[in-house]
C-alpha cells in the first residue's frame, strides 16, 4: 500500500542569546526592539508557518568570570513579546519557553491562559527545567535540582497547571443581561492540587481559553526528556536533523507513545534547522562557508575550546594548533549558564577525537571549531532545499523543522519567498490556514470533551479537584473539558506576499536541552 504524503510543518525561531546570530553583520537589527519580533512573525505568518518560537535565558552567561558578550546578550520577557505579537498577527502560533524549576504553576497557567485568550487560541508552552545553581542564584528558591528531581518537579508542575486550566469547563459564563446572572455556578475555577512539590488550592481566575490549554512543547534529548515528551508533550524540539539520526530519534520517541495510550499523530518531532540559499548549489556552499566564518570568529573559537578544556586558553592563537595540555574534567566549569557544556560527558575522550581530526586534516583551532560545532542543515538553491526538507519528512526523520535564521529580523524573508512556494507546488505544505488555532495548524485533534482532565503523567503525581463537576483527577485517564467555540473558524486561503531580503542562517543552539 502506498504511504500517504505527509504535510510538512514549519516554524520560525527568533534567534538570540547564542552565536548562531551574527549580530555584527550590517544587515542584523535589534534583538530588543519590538519591530524585529514583529518583522519575523509577519514573515512567518505570510508564509503560512505553524508558529513562531522564542527561547529563554534566565541569566547572562559568564566565562572566566566575565559576561560572555560574543553572543547576543539578553532578551525581553517572553510573555510580553508574545502578547504584543498576538496583536500584530492573526493565525501564527505563539510558542514560548518558560522554566518549570523557578516559576509557580498558578502564575504560569494564568499567563498562558491569558495569552491563549488574547491570541484566539494560538498559545504554546515549551516546558524546560534549569540544571545549574548559577541560574538559581537569580531566584528566591536558589540552588538547583538533580536531574531526576527536576523532571519530577516538571511533571508535577505540568499536572498542576492542567488542573488549573481544566478547573473551568467552558460553559460557566452565561452573562444573561436580562436576569443579571453572569455565572452558572459560584465555584467556577475551583481547584486543589497536592503533591511533594506543590500544595495549592483556590479558584483559578482565568476562564477556559479557546484551546483549553496551550500546546505543550518539550526540548530534551536525555532519557528522562524523551520519556517526558512521550507522556506529556504535543511536539518535541529536537537537535537531530540528519536522515540517520533523525530517523533513529523519531522511531525511539514515537515508539514510547503506546504505553501512555497515545498514537504517533499525537506527538510531532520538529528538529531545529538552519539554511543557506543561493542561486545555485555552488553559490550557496560558498555563502555557507562565509557565514560559518562570521559565526566562529577567532575569539569565539577560543571560547568554545575553553568550554571543553575547562581552562583559560586566552593565550593561544586561534589560527594555531590545539593545546598540548589536556582538559580539566573538574566539576566547576569555566563557562557558567551554558547548557552546551553538559554535552561533553567525557572531555578527555572528546579532546582526543578533536586532536585526531585536527591532525588528519591539518586544522587550526578556529577551523576545527567551525567543523565540530555544526554546519547549516540545508544548503543549496531553493529547489534543492525544498526537496531536502520534503525528503526528510517523508522518510520519517521528522515531521517538519523549526528554522533558525542567522540574521535578525530579515533572515527568513528569502526562504518565505523562494522555498515555501516550491513546497506548496509539491503539495506538501499548506497554501492557507484551515483553522484559527495552533492545534489545528499542527494537525492535533481537539481536546477530548467527554471526561475529566488529563492524567497521563506518571502516577507518582497526586492531585484532586475541589469542584464537582469536574470529577477528581485520576492517573491513567486522558481527557479535558470542552473548549468554547471559537468566534472565527473561516479558512485562510490567501497566498504569501513578496518581500525579498537575502539571508543566511547558521547552526541551531536551542537554549535549554532538558
Amino acid at each position: 500500500m502506498t504511504k500517504p504524503v505527509k504535510q510538512v510543518h514549519l516554524a520560525a525561531h527568533f534567534p538570540g542569546v547564542n552565536n548562531t546570530t551574527v549580530w555584527s553583520d550590517p544587515r542584523s537589527g535589534s534583538h530588543i526592539e519590538f519591530s524585529s519580533f514583529a518583522h519575523l512573525a509577519r514573515t512567518a505568518e505570510r508564509a503560512k508557518f505553524d508558529f513562531l518560537f522564542l527561547a529563554e535565558g534566565l541569566r547572562l552567561r559568564e566565562q572566566n568570570g566575565e559576561i560572555y558578550d560574543l553572543d547576543v546578550v539578553g532578551r525581553p520577557d517572553t510573555f510580553t513579546v508574545l502578547a504584543a505579537l498576538a496583536a500584530v498577527t492573526d493565525r501564527l502560533g505563539l510558542a514560548g519557553t518558560i522554566n518549570s524549576t523557578f516559576n509557580e504553576p498558578y502564575e504560569v497557567a494564568r499567563q498562558f491562559a491569558s495569552l491563549d485568550h488574547l491570541s484566539g487560541g494560538r498559545a504554546a508552552w515549551n516546558v524546560v527545567t534549569s540544571w545549574d545553581a548559577f541560574t538559581g542564584e537569580n531566584f528566591r528558591r536558589g540552588g538547583f535540582l538533580p536531574q531526576h528531581a527536576r523532571y519530577e518537579r516538571a511533571r508535577t508542575f505540568l499536572q498542576a497547571t492542567w488542573d488549573l486550566f481544566d478547573s473551568w469547563r467552558g460553559d460557566e459564563i452565561i452573562a444573561d443581561q436580562a436576569s443579571g446572572q453572569f455565572l452558572t455556578e459560584a465555584k467556577a475555577g475551583a481547584f486543589e492540587h497536592h503533591d511533594a512539590h506543590f500544595d495549592i488550592s483556590g479558584q483559578f481566575n482565568v476562564p477556559r481559553s479557546p484551546q483549553g490549554r496551550p500546546v505543550i512543547f518539550q526540548a530534551g534529548d536525555s532519557e528522562e526528556g524523551r520519556e517526558f515528551a512521550a507522556s506529556s508533550a504535543d511536539a518535541i524540539f529536537s537537535r537531530h536533523g540528519t536522515l540517520a539520526e533523525g530517523q533513529a530519534f523519531y522511531a525511539d520517541v514515537k515508539g514510547r507513545l503506546p504505553k501512555y495510550g497515545r498514537t504517533p499523530d499525537q506527538l510531532l518531532i520538529l528538529p531545529a534547522a538552519t539554511f543557506v540559499l543561493g542561486d545555485t548549489d555552488a553559490d550557496a556552499a560558498e555563502l555557507a562557508r562565509q557565514v560559518r566564518l562570521q559565526q566562529v570568529s577567532g575569539q569565539t573559537a577560543i571560547k568554545f575550546l575553553e568550554q571543553l578544556w575547562n581552562r583559560d586558553l586566552s593565550g593561544y592563537d586561534p589560527d594555531g594548533p590545539l593545546p598540548d595540555i589536556d582538559p580539566d574534567p573538574g566539576e566547576n566549569t569555566i563557562a557558567r549558564g551554558r547548557a552546551s557544556v553538559r554535552m561533553y560527558r567525557d572531555p578527555l575522550a572528546t579532546a582526543a577525537q578533536w586532536r585526531a581530526k585536527a591532525a588528519e586534516r591539518r586544522l587550526s583551532i578556529r577551523e576545527l571549531i567551525i567543523e565540530v560545532t555544526g554546519r547549516q542543515t540545508f544548503v543549496g538553491s531553493p529547489a534543492t532545499v525544498a526537496e531536502a526538507i520534503s525528503t526528510l519528512v517523508q522518510a520519517d526523520a521528522s515531521d517538519g523543522f523549526i528554522l533558525v535564521p542567522h540574521i535578525t529580523p530579515g533572515g527568513l524573508d528569502e526562504f518565505a519567498d523562494t522555498v515555501v512556494p516550491l513546497l506548496q507546488e509539491r503539495g506538501v505544505f499548506r497554501s492557507g490556514y484551515e483553522g484559527p488555532t495552533l492545534r489545528e495548524h499542527l494537525g492535533l485533534a481537539p481536546l477530548k470533551e467527554e471526561t475529566s482532565p488529563p492524567s497521563r503523567l506518571p502516577c507518582s503525581i497526586s492531585s484532586r479537584s475541589a469542584q464537582a463537576p469536574p470529577p477528581p483527577r485520576r492517573c491513567g485517564t486522558a481527557s479535558t473539558w470542552p473548549r468554547p467555540r471559537n468566534a472565527s473558524a473561516t479558512p485562510d486561503t490567501g497566498s504569501p506576499s513578496t518581500i525579498s531580503i537575502p539571508a543566511s542562517p547558521g547552526p541551531p543552539r536551542p537554549s535549554s536541552w532538558l
